[in-house]
């Protein structure tokens, strides 16, 4: 099979790996997402109106447009076509590094691009990172990786356009992650390295750099925009998608956690069980020989990858599609040993293993979450909010506590709470005043969820949202020995039924 064929084959395996999303209800952050999309309200006080997340505004735009066209599942059909254009990015990439290695084998080259792309698509569609939800990190990538190609080809065409585009790419993929910073590291990286190596001239450093500015400005302007167009002022947009980060970084240090610290052990298996610890240990094991060959691009993946891995490190959540952010810069480190191989006339067997042992344990990975979804799994954060669904009356409010916006999507009902994700509840109403005023006030919601323990952040005020739950609330059932429902009281008897036992098959229908 040609190496053309083997890109374009690798690309259509990424998008087909995909097929989880079609057999799973919307995970949590999906489901916070729409839920902050379909209730869009700009206020000048609030980006968002109703609801609170700390994103900026093109993540909101992309899953308000992509519900509008296909419902609330088409995102992930977004997500899977990004997963393909991934690849082919990463092949491209691949070209640019190994013409820059001194490869003028034409044939050289693209086998070269053909296991970077098998790479690739074997990273990014691992089920053990996450096979079904789409949102940030896996939009953002395939725009980075698309950023390090142009910035490649930037610097070998002296191309001010295409500088443009490689900023104009990678800021776009900050709009959807602001940790997802990637393109705009390797892209300055390069062009400095470029600079100082004496590989471009000092004008046309200063041309392609203006150039990528004003690319990677683009975005921001488009936000800045619309928030001044819309009322919003401009530090409440800066707050929600800048500086809150650094006060939920305080919240998450202040607040020890057993589930984030479990999570951390989970990330490390995946990490090495998904081969990225080995493709990282290839390249920094030849990293001395890569630097000989050309220095400036090794020097670009190297600071990207330190900086995509350091992103991972530190966001104290540790969640493990997480991982996804550091694939562009592995595919990098692979075109460079590849290629460094090429040159030197030889096959590193290392290499070679590497490639081979991401391919094996993405189909064991896979098959094995298939293998799990054919014996039956149950979806008990949906089966909660069908189950509260179907006893509900009409205006209805639900709050879930402790940030599952998934039951709350399946509810079909509203929250009188702005906080659908824990940690937002956790920095913003860190003393739970505003959820107390909740359930004490003139209208509180008929219904409680409570997703999490009451005590599991025992820094918090939670003792009143105790009595408050006691005083005004009737317990009616623990949803599958996981999931405790509260309704306020009522002198007719409340009567909810989990389903605990059906599997769930299909988006269809949903």
């Amino acid at each position: 099979m040609g190496s053309s064929r083997v890109v374009w084959l690798a690309a259509v395996t990424a998008f087909v790996a995909r097929f989880p999303g079609l057999l799973w209800p919307l995970r949590p952050d999906e489901a916070g997402f729409l839920l902050v999309a379909r209730s869009w309200h700009p206020e000048p006080d609030s980006v968002y109106g109703r609801y609170f997340v700390d994103r900026p505004p093109p993540i909101i735009w992309l899953m308000q447009a992509t519900d509008a066209v296909g419902g609330a599942y088409s995102h992930r059909l977004v997500g899977a076509v990004g997963c393909s254009l991934l690849v082919l990015a990463a092949a491209a990439a691949a070209r640019e590094l190994a013409r820059r290695a001194g490869l003028v084998d034409p044939v050289a080259v693209r086998r070269v691009a053909a296991w970077v792309a098998v790479g690739t698509a074997a990273l990014v569609s691992n089920a053990q990172i996450d096979p079904v939800a789409a949102k940030g990190e896996l939009f953002g990538i395939p725009l980075v990786m698309a950023s390090c190609w142009l910035s490649l080809r930037a610097v070998r065409r002296v191309s001010a356009g295409d500088a443009f585009w490689a900023g104009l790419l990678a800021m776009l993929a900050v709009g959807l992650k602001q940790s997802i910073v990637g393109g705009l590291v390797f892209g300055g990286v390069l062009l400095l390295g470029s600079a100082l190596a004496r590989q471009l001239p000092v004008r046309a450093t200063v041309r392609c750099a203006l150039a990528a500015v004003a690319g990677a400005a683009v975005p921001v302007i488009a936000v800045v925009a619309w928030a001044l167009a819309v009322g919003v002022r401009l530090e409440t947009l800066w707050y929600a998608s800048v500086t809150f980060r650094s006060d939920a970084s305080r919240t998450i240090a202040a607040q020890a956690s057993e589930g984030a610290t479990s999570r951390i052990w989970v990330l490390v298996l995946v990490f090495v069980g998904v081969g990225m610890l080995l493709l990282v240990v290839c390249f920094l094991a030849q990293v001395v020989g890569l630097l000989r060959l050309d220095a400036v691009p090794v020097v670009a993946t190297l600071v990207m990858l330190a900086v995509d891995v350091a992103g991972v490190a530190v966001s104290g959540s540790y969640w493990t599609p997480y991982l996804f952010v550091p694939i562009p810069p592995l595919a990098l480190a692979l075109a460079l040993l590849l290629s460094h191989d090429r040159v030197r006339g030889t096959r590193d067997r290392i290499n070679l293993a590497a490639i081979g042992f991401t391919v094996a344990s993405s189909v064991v990975a896979l098959v094995g979450w298939t293998g799990g979804w054919v014996a039956g799994r149950v979806p008990v954060e949906v089966r909660t909010g069908e189950a509260i669904d179907a006893v509900a009356r009409p205006g209805d409010d639900v709050l879930v506590y402790g940030g599952r916006a998934d039951i709350q999507w399946a509810t079909h009902a509203r929250s009188p709470y702005p906080y659908l994700w824990s940690l937002p509840m956790r920095t913003l109403d860190p003393g739970l005043e505003d959820l107390r005023s909740v359930l004490t006030g003139s209208n509180p919601p008929t219904w409680f969820v409570e997703a999490s323990y009451i005590n599991t952040w025992s820094e918090l005020g939670t003792r009143p949202i105790e009595r408050s739950l006691i005083r005004k609330y009737e317990f009616v059932v623990t949803a599958c020995d996981r999931y405790r429902i509260y309704h306020l009281n009522t002198v007719d008897p409340v009567d909810v039924d989990v389903d605990c036992s059906t599997p769930y098959r299909t988006i269809w229908g949903q």
